[in-house]
């Protein structure tokens, strides 16, 4: 069973190509024009183990937001479309990442329910070209195309860390829930496909 994809998405404003190999080895080449979300990504792919290649050609002479958003909206659809009818993975996954005096927690369902609950207690407006506000606006976004429940605390007093510390449980908890179940056999759900 293959599980990768492989997106693009060309509006007026971005130009987006996303490929991705759930069962990779963390092999990574991240290109948004955001430097600080480039780290994000290139980490969610290298603590994920998924092999992942992004580049992004946005609007970035207005501001990074059409480029970070429409970059998370298709990595949430190529992870749905590795994904396929979702069948026979464990669905649920939590992580909880410690970065020095800071800690994330993220706690994912990935059966097919978008819902996004983050509290990311930054007290900058920015990291690098990144505004802080675009993180749970780009973690909401992902939820949405990847058909995924996502809660994401944090706490701690670096918003470098904090950021990390949660794109790096992410990256773990949706490992987790991606994982092939030798168990499981069809969708992991008491209703049955949809």
């Amino acid at each position: 069973m293959t599980r990768n994809a492989s997106v693009q998405r060309k509006t007026l404003e971005t130009d987006v190509a996303i490929t991705i190999d759930l069962d990779g080895s963390g092999v990574t080449s991240v290109d948004t024009g955001v430097g600080f979300y480039d780290h994000m990504l290139t980490a969610f792919g290298h603590h994920g183990l998924f092999d992942l290649a992004i580049k992004t050609q946005g609007d970035l002479h207005v501001d990074e937001h059409h480029t970070v958003e429409d970059t998370a909206l298709v990595l949430g659809t190529a992870i749905a479309d590795a994904l396929g009818d979702r069948s026979e993975i464990r669905r649920y996954g939590s992580a909880t990442i410690p970065m020095d005096e800071a800690i994330a927690t993220a706690t994912v369902d990935i059966g097919g329910r978008p819902y996004a609950v983050i509290d990311l207690p930054f007290a900058t407006e920015r990291l690098g070209t990144l505004g802080t506000q675009m993180i749970p606006h780009a973690l909401e976004a992902f939820s949405r195309t990847a058909g995924c429940t996502l809660h994401i605390t944090a706490y701690g007093s670096n918003d470098h860390h904090i950021a990390e510390a949660a794109f790096k449980a992410l990256a773990y908890a949706i490992r987790s829930a991606v994982e092939i179940d030798p168990r499981r056999s069809g969708i992991a759900s008491t209703k049955g496909p949809t």
